[in-house]
């Protein structure tokens, strides 16, 4: 008996029932949210609102859910489960209450709220997935846990533009999304395990309480480099899923679904091998090819006028974001004691989303001035800063 404990502990098992219900939680949580990404500006405009109200859309979402992350990172120790259910029920509300929005000001309203039901379930399922995973397995897990999430980013905007030239339009895709929440919730309910003993264990209760008082969890300092790459990281993929749609019109390629399509593909593919090389090699050896692959794409598809260009873009980005993004994550969990995985995902999360909102209206002004084609060229050197300051940092620690 001895010696069976002792080889479980020598080779832990990752696939859990845990882990697979956390990680499908994840699927269904993004699923329902990324859906309603390219939806809700064209149901803006029905509301009869302009661009501007457009653009604030995604960055009054983003300020909620960045005001609402450190504290929840902060307070949610003693029950993460609890106020993960709590943050997925608000989210199904306000999906649901989309329906009834008659107005630009409801609209904005209801996004204000989903804001920061979106800033409590994106952190508290991060950590509570980071304490299901065993410690030497961690660049495998987080790179598998964050395909649920980047698959569903894949997949969601493509299906929610088909709902909305469909016959049920604005309302099917609502209906979808609301459904994808209650999924979520229903895999969260299943979860048995939240912090693995061993790791709350470690130090004495007086270290420990040090550590975790309220103050030092609102954010945490060793998560803010790797933050600030997932930050530049958010702008490239802002850009992305905000603007493909209308880049495609303007280089007169029919089928933009199919970036979405591939883009997953490859996705699903590189997760089963940088995840290991994470956790092998360690971090170099996953974010600078990621990152290379990642410039040559947006290179690609600015200069694309054609879906074989297209797709060549499509999967150079998926095996480079595939790469880059859980690399990040994992990397800062690696570097943060196990009681402030809180604060450093509520880090990431938040430094990733300012990403996103800003990038969304930095590139879209850039793109008014010029043109989206120039704009992903734009988008190319926010990756070479990426690698230039990732290079600088690994030099300076060699």
């Amino acid at each position: 008996m001895d010696n069976e404990l002792i080889q479980q502990q020598q080779s832990p098992r990752l696939w859990t029932m845990d882990f697979v219900l956390i990680t499908a939680a994840s699927f269904f949580l993004f699923f329902g949210f990324q859906i309603l990404l390219p939806t809700l500006p064209v149901y803006m405009l029905d509301l009869g609102g302009n661009n501007t109200a457009v653009g604030l859309i995604i960055s009054i979402f983003t300020v909620f859910s960045l005001f609402t992350r450190p504290l929840v990172g902060a307070l949610m120790n003693r029950s993460k489960k609890g106020w993960l259910i709590a943050g997925l029920i608000l989210c199904f509300l306000i999906i649901s209450s989309y329906n009834w929005t008659v107005s630009v000001a409801m609209l904005l309203l209801a996004r204000c709220i989903h804001g920061v039901g979106w800033g409590i379930v994106t952190v508290t399922s991060s950590t509570i997935a980071s304490d299901i995973i065993p410690a030497n397995r961690r660049g495998e897990g987080i790179g598998f846990f964050g395909l649920a999430s980047t698959l569903a980013m894949a997949l969601a905007p493509a299906i929610g533009l088909a709902l909305l030239d469909g016959k049920w339009q604005m309302h099917g895709v609502i209906v979808v999304a609301a459904v994808s929440t209650v999924l979520s919730l229903l895999c969260v309910w299943g979860v048995k395990k939240q912090r693995k003993q061993s790791d709350a264990s470690s130090g004495s209760g007086d270290q420990v309480q040090a550590k975790t008082s309220f103050r030092s969890q609102l954010f945490e300092p060793k998560a803010l480099f790797p933050s600030l790459l997932g930050l530049l990281i958010g702008i490239v993929y802002g850009g992305i899923v905000s603007f493909i749609t209308l880049f495609g019109e303007e280089a007169q390629i029919g089928n933009v679904g199919l970036f979405f399509t591939l883009n997953a593909i490859c996705l699903l593919i590189v997760r089963f091998i940088s995840g290991r090389l994470f956790d092998r090699k360690g971090h170099t050896w996953v974010i600078l090819p990621g990152s290379v692959l990642l410039a040559a794409s947006l290179l690609v598809l600015s200069y694309a006028h054609s879906m074989t260009m297209l797709a060549i873009s499509a999967v150079l980005f998926g095996f480079g974001f595939g790469a880059v993004q859980p690399s990040l994550q994992a990397w800062i969990l690696n570097r943060v004691e196990p009681e402030l995985r809180g604060p450093a995902n509520a880090t990431f999360y938040s430094a990733f989303d300012l990403g996103i909102g800003g990038g969304a209206l930095l590139l879209g002004r850039l793109a008014e001035a010029s043109s989206y084609a120039m704009m992903y060229r734009y988008s190319f050197l926010v990756i070479i800063l990426f690698c230039i300051i990732y290079i600088a940092y690994s030099w300076k620690k060699s």
